[in-house]
């Protein structure tokens, strides 16, 4: 989530700065930086709305079980859909979304805005080159 600081708003700015045909997920609290703020209508030439919930931080092994049946209802693979993870360090159950993403082998989900205390260089370089993690500060 981006939380109730003005300098952490990078889910909305990032939502903001999506093409039109692009469907956005959320989980967790980091929904309420966009939900009520701005209508993204729908994307075009359809009746999906453009902004989907998908439910709490406890609700993210079922965003990840939608991905992967999208992925083979298409014949491929999670981290072959055009599809961005973008997980917020703002609680530890983030600890726990990761370790999964991780665990089931999904690549290069985007970290931050800020990074937790326990992320020392080494193990960010660690988690870069095994898993293409990606840190992040700006959309």
């Amino acid at each position: 989530c981006d939380g109730s600081e003005g300098e952490r708003s990078y889910y909305t700015n990032l939502a903001e700065g999506l093409p039109d045909q692009a469907l956005i997920l959320t989980l967790g609290c980091g929904k309420y930086r966009l939900l009520g703020k701005k209508d993204y209508g729908v994307i075009p030439n359809t009746s999906i709305p453009r902004l989907l919930d998908m439910g709490q931080c406890n609700d993210s092994y079922s965003a990840i079980v939608v991905a992967s049946a999208l992925a083979d209802a298409l014949n491929t693979d999670i981290n072959s859909l055009p599809l961005s993870i973008v997980l917020s360090w703002f609680e530890q159950k983030a600890v726990a979304v990761l370790l999964t993403l991780l665990h089931l082998g999904v690549r290069d989900v985007r970290i931050g805005p800020a990074l937790p205390a326990f992320i020392t260089p080494s193990t960010l370089d660690l988690l870069v080159k095994n898993f293409n993690l990606i840190a992040i500060d700006t959309p």
